[in-house]
């Protein structure tokens, strides 16, 4: 578990092995279960969560129907905007696999911050990256149909496809189970 997050950081910036250590320290690394509910909307959190192996998935609930809003695989995280705003969440995740993830708090960051200041920076580049990337898709996303939508799932995350039930995957799309089918159906046809 510590080699796949330390190859992940090293795409950022190379560890020492006295900075990889503090990591290990921290306790970071959880197993959970597929199904498990790491937030609930009106809860409030201090953790943040990184995938290593897995996926969670993101939802609201509105008039009593899950609205997922996203989903994260491996190398992916979500730190919940309530762990920032110290507000309660406006929504859920959960795990939709079993999955290896790291959990990390704000204190946490902070005694890694203070034992070596250059993890601040390598915090920042991830944000950063993320930020761009979540930009572009939700760009992405608001600028084109549902087909468009399904078609570049498919080639940016294709295994979303195999990973998650139907009927998630649709929300996440903004579709209804059945259009989904039909829009699978008219792909396989080349329509």
């Amino acid at each position: 578990m510590n080699n796949i997050l330390f190859d992940y950081i090293a795409k950022y910036m190379p560890l020492t092995d006295e900075e990889k250590k503090v990591l290990i320290n921290l306790n970071l690394f959880r197993q959970v279960k597929k199904g498990t509910i790491l937030l609930e909307e009106g809860q409030r959190s201090k953790e943040g969560y990184f995938v290593l192996k897995g996926c969670m998935r993101r939802f609201h609930i509105i008039d009593g129907e899950e609205k997922t809003t996203n989903f994260y695989t491996e190398m992916q995280g979500e730190t919940p905007e309530c762990v920032l705003t110290k507000s309660p969440s406006s929504y859920y995740l959960s795990c939709v696999e079993d999955s290896i993830i790291t959990v990390s708090t704000p204190d946490m960051e902070a005694e890694a911050f203070a034992k070596f200041p250059r993890f601040e920076t390598l915090c920042r580049l991830v944000s950063e990256d993320l930020l761009v990337k979540n930009q572009a898709s939700f760009d992405d996303f608001k600028n084109s149909s549902p087909s468009q939508r399904y078609e570049n799932l498919l080639k940016t995350r294709p295994d979303l496809v195999q990973r998650v039930p139907q009927h998630q995957l649709a929300s996440f799309l903004g579709i209804t189970p059945q259009s989904l089918s039909r829009l699978k159906g008219r792909l396989v046809k080349g329509v």
